[in-house]
């Protein structure tokens, strides 16, 4: 007779399955939370702790997310629940930008679509039709946000169209008309011809176009400088429209210039020869080339500084611009291309505009709002720069054209170069002088104010400071004034005599407490004297019908969010968005905050890169490499989402595609491998079986020395907001720490001795303490296996929600101070080294089909005594997994296994002796009991007497019949 002894086994024993099922499991344990309000448990756990306020920058209500979205508000959360789990009150508040043209391009493209025109529609109506929409993106992104893990105040988020919201921002309009820093002014802006509306520098991106090149002439008419008299300035550009708006020529103070006289020319150029030309000697030769001038001579040379007085004709004069152009010297030319010669639209151009102001320049109107020259500008009225859908129009046919019938042009080309594009609805922009709302960046020091306040903000990564407070330095005033229907109006009245904005408390009170009553909407559909009062004559002033710029908008959250909501704490302890807001979000609140308060409305603001497809371009639909969230949390689920956000460098650009979601998936198995290792191996753990750290061998101290090097770099990592090294220290701790030598040493113990062991007992005991700091060290990160493993520990189920219990209800556990032990860790640091000359010894042994399981093999080991005496109180078999070990200090033969970096330590693998244990598989002298077979070593024999398992084995005949 034989006997099976497979019931002796203590086999681990865990509902937690292999296979996640995330997909399927993820949107009930959603519901859950949903259902037992884990937000509000949370605020509850949480009352009198230090606030940590996250303000959410609004993303857009206007459409699906997409992976930017999941990005952010992944990285958002894992922040706000690795702070709640320090033991802070993270009470996050979510938010929606929902004005602006985002929203009213949406709208107006149903009405395209019927053939209707949105501007013979009723404003408010129209608005009432963009607040719609807007509700019903905010309701489809909440719940797309929310299955990504995120938790938050979703039942009472934030929206910038709330009527309180409105009014606050009306409110915050008139703090700074009050206090004289809003003011009208005409200015270039960038414009939308196709959106009919002025455009921020953060709504603007850059693609490459194809453009004409003009080499233009400018006869002089009057210099000082020797030498040039009857030549002609000349000048490059890839704006020909914009030559009717010239008013001066800028040139390099510094630079050297010379006098060209064109000998021959090919047949095709504009140029005849013995013409004139001044340009700059680094660019003669480029300019010749350009123009198709084959032989020249110089014939004076001056620097910039020569030219000051210079006074030239337009190219146009005797056709309607027969004014003055005078030469003035600028810092803003180069001599990286063109002719070192710029000229001036003051109407046109930053740049020009501050040129012209400078010199008592004109700042002449050329172009109207549909993009089509105004009727005053001689020849090119009606002509139009784009048309209505940004395709480029007539204007600089018709400007060539009539610069060669001149003889004002010298040459002209074309360039494939980058140009600012609106990044709604794709069309090209142009700088346009129009009449707008300015915030002085000037008035009370606010450009002072905002630097000042950058300089006690912390910034992750710190590289990010310098690049927004170069912006703010070289920043104009901020134009907040948008040509559109959808937004908070601005609430000014402008006294029709003066031209002064009215400055009167008690209006801008009766406007908000409108406002707060009826939204936005009151500005529109109210009488005037619902906001002017008994004390002004309504028929005395104009009502300006601007809408406010939806960067001020937001850049006024803080206000309506912070201030105004009990449970939130001003200023917020970070603000967190991708990089491009160091021009967009992060710069409108704080030059909001400064001007109204003084300081800026964080303490901290964090950065991440934007997302790239796998190979590094683009994601674009036209190369078909878009990445969905959706399409990851269907086939893998959320968490494998939020396992990339951590497991990718988000300081820097990140990418995502298949390859990259497989790998994670397979860092994900592991952690979840972990999990269920220690659920199965602490089903019948209870505390009463703990043991004293003092009383537990030291592989169980060794690893609670690491528990508390983990323990204090996550704390750190979570400081310097730094999860990827926090995720990668966790991953290497269960998949190499643990998996692959903790656990693969502990398997016999836990398997083979019985319960009472007391080394059983201290390995239990340090696996409850792992499962407690792995759940909650993992909790931020992966909030879905980490709820099912904790719920799973306490035999619940995922959809039960009567308990009150979550993971996310914890705070990280404390680590006991004497678990430090540095020595201890220098001492198995040196162990494993040892170790792994073994292993590597039993692979090669293994590959050479020498041996089957290390437990076939007992190697004898030549090493020092000094690594010797490491393990000499240690059962070395045991840590090796072998079933035998011979230690020996001297010279090792020369056929040796050697590791490449333990070449002191030499191994050789020989066959172990004694009998196969049909329980452990260790090779050793077996002890009989009440077994005839004698099939079970001495160990396993007294365990099984321990656990009084004999009345319980199965007895079975060869047959294998019981």
């Amino acid at each position: 007779m034989s006997i099976d002894y497979k019931n002796t086994v203590i086999l681990p024993k865990t509902d937690f399955p292999m296979r996640a099922g995330l997909p399927k499991k993820e949107p009930g344990i959603v519901a859950r939370w949903q259902a037992m309000d884990l937000y509000q448990l949370q605020r509850q756990a949480s009352k009198g702790r230090e606030k940590f306020i996250l303000h959410d920058g609004p993303p857009y209500a206007n459409g699906h997310l997409h992976i930017g979205h999941a990005l952010n508000k992944i990285l958002k959360d894992v922040i706000n629940r690795s702070q709640q789990m320090l033991g802070k009150d993270a009470n996050y508040v979510p938010g929606w930008d929902c004005h602006g043209l985002p929203i009213e391009w949406k709208v107006e493209e149903r009405y395209r679509k019927k053939g209707l025109d949105k501007d013979e529609v009723e404003i408010n109506e129209f608005r009432q039709e963009c607040r719609d929409f807007a509700a019903e993106w905010v309701d489809i992104q909440s719940q797309e946000f929310q299955r990504l893990g995120v938790i938050g105040d979703w039942q009472s988020p934030y929206t910038t169209m709330a009527f309180q919201a409105e009014a606050q921002i009306a409110r915050e309009i008139g703090k700074f008309a009050m206090s004289g820093a809003l003011f009208q002014g005409s200015k270039p802006v960038l414009w939308s011809i196709v959106e009919r509306t002025a455009l921020a520098e953060a709504e603007v991106e850059y693609e490459e176009i194809k453009s004409p090149t003009i080499f233009t002439k400018f006869p002089i008419v009057e210099t000082k400088a020797a030498g040039f008299e009857d030549a002609s300035i000349v000048i490059w550009t890839t704006t020909p429209w914009t030559i009717p708006g010239n008013r001066a020529v800028a040139t390099a103070a510094g630079s050297d210039y010379v006098c060209l006289i064109a000998n021959s020319v090919e047949e095709t150029s504009l140029v005849t020869p013995n013409q004139r030309f001044v340009v700059a000697k680094d660019l003669a030769q480029a300019f010749a080339d350009g123009c198709r001038i084959t032989e020249y001579e110089i014939t004076a040379k001056v620097q910039g500084t020569d030219f000051e007085g210079t006074i030239c004709a337009h190219p146009l004069r005797g056709r309607g611009y027969d004014f003055d152009v005078p030469v003035l010297a600028a810092d803003f030319v180069t001599m990286e291309q063109g002719t070192g010669f710029v000229h001036i639209a003051p109407g046109h151009g930053e740049d020009d505009f501050t040129l012209g102001k400078a010199n008592d320049i004109e700042v002449p109107r050329t172009v109207a709002e549909d993009g089509s020259y105004y009727e005053h500008v001689p020849i090119f009225a009606g002509k139009f720069v784009l048309d209505a859908d940004g395709k480029p129009g007539n204007a600089n046919g018709a400007v060539i054209k009539e610069l060669i019938d001149a003889g004002g042009l010298a040459g002209k080309g074309s360039l494939r170069h980058s140009y600012p594009h609106s990044w709604r609805s794709k069309a090209p922009l142009i700088f346009r002088n129009t009449s707008q709302w300015f915030i002085s960046m000037d008035h009370d020091n606010l450009r002072g104010k905002a630097l000042e306040a950058l300089g006690e903000t912390r910034f992750v990564p710190e590289g990010a400071r310098n690049r927004i407070t170069s912006m703010v330095t070289d920043r104009p005033d901020w134009c907040i004034s948008r040509q559109r229907a959808w937004g908070v109006p601005i609430p000014l009245f402008v006294e029709k005599k003066t031209g002064a904005v009215l400055c009167d408390q008690a209006v801008f009170d009766r406007i908000a407490e409108a406002f707060e009553q009826d939204g936005g909407d009151a500005w529109f559909a109210s009488p005037p004297e619902r906001f002017l009062g008994d004390a002004y004559n309504a028929d005395d002033y104009a009502q300006v019908k601007d809408i406010v710029d939806v960067w001020f908008d937001s850049g006024s959250t803080h206000a309506f969010v912070l201030e105004q909501r009990a449970d939130l704490d001003w200023p917020a302890s970070l603000y967190l968005e991708g990089s491009d807001q160091h021009r967009g979000w992060f710069h409108s609140s704080l030059l909001e905050s400064c001007g109204t308060r003084g300081r800026a409305p964080y303490d901290a603001v964090l950065t991440h890169g934007f997302v790239m497809a796998e190979d590094g371009r683009k994601m674009s639909k036209s190369l078909g490499n878009i990445t969905a969230p959706q399409k990851i949390i269907e086939q893998y689920g959320a968490d494998i989402l939020r396992l990339w956000v951590v497991g990718s460098d988000y300081s820097e650009d990140l990418r995502i595609g298949g390859e990259i979601i497989k790998y994670q998936a397979d860092l994900y198995r592991r952690i979840r491998n972990t999990l269920r290792f220690l659920l199965g191996n602490l089903a019948e753990f209870s505390t009463d079986e703990a043991v004293a750290y003092q009383d537990m061998p030291e592989l169980e101290r060794w690893v609670l020395h690491r528990v508390w090097e983990l323990d204090k770099l996550v704390r750190k990592s979570i400081d310097d907001y730094d999860f990827h090294t926090m995720w990668t220290a966790l991953h290497n701790f269960c998949a190499v720490d643990l998996s692959a030598f903790y656990f693969d040493i502990r398997k016999d113990s836990l398997y083979c001795d019985a319960p009472s062991d007391a080394k059983r007992r201290a390995c239990t005991t340090v696996l409850d303490i792992l499962f407690n700091h792995l759940t909650a060290w993992l909790a931020p990160i992966l909030c879905f296996t980490a709820e099912e493993a904790w719920l799973t520990r306490l035999g619940l189920e995922s959809g039960e929600t009567t308990s009150g219990e979550s993971i996310h209800l914890q705070t990280y556990p404390s680590v006991d101070a004497k678990w430090r032990d540095d020595d201890l860790a220098t001492r198995w640091r040196n162990i494993r080294q040892l170790r792994r000359a073994v292993t590597g010894a039993l692979e090669e042994a293994r590959a050479a089909k020498e041996i089957g399981s290390s437990l076939e093999a007992a190697p004898t080991v030549w090493t020092s005594a000094e690594n010797l005496s490491l393990v000499e109180r240690l059962d070395f078999a045991e840590i090796a997994i072998t079933s035998g070990i011979s230690l020996e200090t001297g010279d090792a033969p020369d056929d040796v296994f050697r590791l490449d970096e333990a070449q002191d330590v030499g191994v050789r693998v020989d066959k172990a002796a004694g009998g196969k244990c049909v329980r452990c598989y260790r090779l050793v002298a077996k002890e009989s009991g009440n077994d005839p077979e004698n099939q079970i070593c001495t160990r396993c024999r007294t365990a099984v007497d321990a656990m009084n398992f004999d009345d319980q084995v199965d007895f079975k005949d060869q047959t294998g019949k019981e």
